[in-house]
């Protein structure tokens, strides 16, 4: 396997507040081969304040043995609530894609077979581009799409109504959002023509993301006319990414979605964020920094075998949905 990474700003067109030297990135994993094959960008969650590492190269890899290129993106994040993100992630997300076209023949690409593979809030994100790529312009590479040839959401978030996941939409649009930037960022309400083939499960005894989410996405999809296929398992709650044996002991759960993560909460110590949430920054210590700690596990998580068929199900659709 060839690994490598590259950010997909440059730094003059990246000024985002509280990044303290963090610029969104993208890590590949590729075969070593001249073949071209169809490609994966993966898109972990983390309710838009982190990218999870267990939702990076875990996934990565498990699409790489299944004869894919893959890449995992890490995007702007607001881990503190301290800066709406709005649209900025959906940038980072519509450039990677293109740059990911732009370079094709580079990591060796089929062009038109490029698929987005989203979770929670990234799944999110994932649909939003699916929604929204016609309406993102981007002089520096113009001329190139950023529409995915087909969507993976995993488990996500979808709607910013009833069943909303709170903490994703505050991160992402503040914590008093009009109600026409709320309907915006629904996303059910902007299925249409042009949105993408997408494959979406989640489990029923999710109680992070309530289940409707996938519901209403499907049920749009369906009216739209859009080739789909959804699967709801039966146990199971948030957070599963390929819910492998190998994911519970954290194999390959690489801490460099998490950069931007450390950057912040390093700052924050050294008394460079002073509107921060002391009590928030203690909170967020205490959860990530046990994860630099090669030894350690969530003894919260478990393995779950009927979950974890879903990689299975998504390449045989995506095979059979794409043609090739």
């Amino acid at each position: 396997m060839l690994t490598s990474s590259f950010n997909i700003w440059k730094p003059e067109e990246y000024q985002r507040p509280h990044s303290f030297g963090f610029i969104p990135n993208v890590h590949a994993f590729l075969h070593e081969d001249d073949t071209d094959r169809p490609a994966i960008l993966v898109v972990p969650g983390g309710g838009y304040g982190y990218c999870s590492e267990r939702e990076g190269e875990p996934v990565a890899r498990c699409f790489h043995e299944a004869g894919y290129q893959t890449f995992v993106l890490t995007y702007t994040t607001n881990l503190l609530f301290l800066d709406p993100l709005m649209d900025q992630p959906l940038k980072d997300i519509a450039r990677a894609v293109r740059i990911l076209r732009s370079k094709a023949e580079e990591f060796h690409l089929i062009k038109d077979r490029l698929f987005v593979c989203g979770f929670s809030a990234g799944g999110h994100l994932t649909a939003s581009l699916g929604n929204y790529w016609n309406t993102v312009s981007d002089p520096e590479y113009e001329g190139i799409s950023c529409r995915p040839d087909a969507m993976l959401l995993c488990y996500p978030v979808i709607t910013s109504g009833e069943y909303t996941h709170q903490h994703s939409m505050e991160a992402l649009l503040g914590n008093n959002p009009s109600p026409e930037l709320l309907q915006h960022w629904s996303m059910e309400c902007h299925v249409n023509s042009d949105t993408p083939p997408s494959f979406v499960f989640q489990t029923a005894g999710d109680e992070s993301v309530p289940v409707e989410n996938s519901f209403l996405i499907a049920k749009a999809l369906k009216q739209a006319g859009i080739p789909f296929s959804y699967h709801v398992f039966t146990t199971g709650g948030h957070g599963l990414s390929i819910s492998t044996e190998e994911l519970i002991e954290r194999k390959y759960c690489s801490l460099f979605t998490l950069d931007p993560v450390f950057r912040l909460l390093e700052a924050c110590q050294d008394g460079r964020v002073p509107e921060a949430d002391p009590d928030l920054v203690q909170e967020m210590i205490r959860k990530f920094e046990p994860r630099r700690n090669p030894d350690y596990k969530d003894s919260s998580k478990k393995a779950n075998h009927e979950v974890s068929v879903w990689p299975q199900l998504a390449d045989s659709w995506l095979r059979t949905v794409m043609e090739f």
